[in-house]
């Protein structure tokens, strides 16, 4: 049986990312194909230079319309970085070393989360953006295999991302993303 609504391509090695963008974008009948294409990233704190790059690499190489997304964390200790960095940081430092530079350590422990989706449909390139305030706690809580969720706790929430499970995606910046995303395939 064919699918009859609207189908997009989802470049990304994140399988989380995948799952979350499939639960939102289904709710709009939007089906979310995945493609696990390995796209080499430019190291930049600029996330819109860092999405079209990834963008225009992907569909180079697979030459169909598609997105991309990128989130980051924006510390306003550090002036807004990590920001396209993120990956870098989370990395390098894990959660518990995170949480306590950032959770504990830093005199200002607000961020905000931000999500850059990026969408060529073969001849435009295409930006949705979408943020969540929130601080960074001092002790990571929650399960710890979807990268800062154990350490990102909204504002407004007394829990971390990790520990809202589906909750989450009612309140994400990928949600407020993934709806403007969905608002616009919606209206072509």
């Amino acid at each position: 049986m064919a699918y009859s609504g609207i189908e997009v391509r989802f470049v990304t090695s994140n399988r989380y990312k995948v799952v979350e963008a499939q639960e939102i974008l289904g709710a709009a009948n939007i089906r979310v194909v995945e493609s696990t294409l390995k796209i080499e990233e430019l190291q930049t704190t600029d996330t819109r230079k860092l999405v079209q790059d990834k963008l225009l690499k992907a569909y180079n190489q697979i030459g169909r319309e598609l997105f991309v997304e990128h989130t980051g964390l924006c510390l306003n200790h550090l002036g807004g970085l990590p920001g396209g960095l993120t990956q870098i940081f989370w990395d390098a430092l894990q959660a518990d070393r995170f949480s306590q530079l950032f959770g504990q350590l830093a005199p200002d422990t607000s961020v905000i989360a931000r999500t850059t989706i990026a969408y060529c449909d073969g001849q435009r390139l295409h930006e949705f953006e979408g943020e969540t305030i929130g601080t960074i706690v001092g002790v990571p809580r929650g399960p710890r295999d979807f990268q800062w969720d154990c350490v990102f706790q909204p504002a407004g929430h007394d829990q971390t991302f990790a520990e809202m499970e589906a909750k989450k995606n009612q309140i994400s910046m990928r949600r407020a993303a993934l709806d403007k995303f969905a608002t616009f395939l919606a209206r072509r």
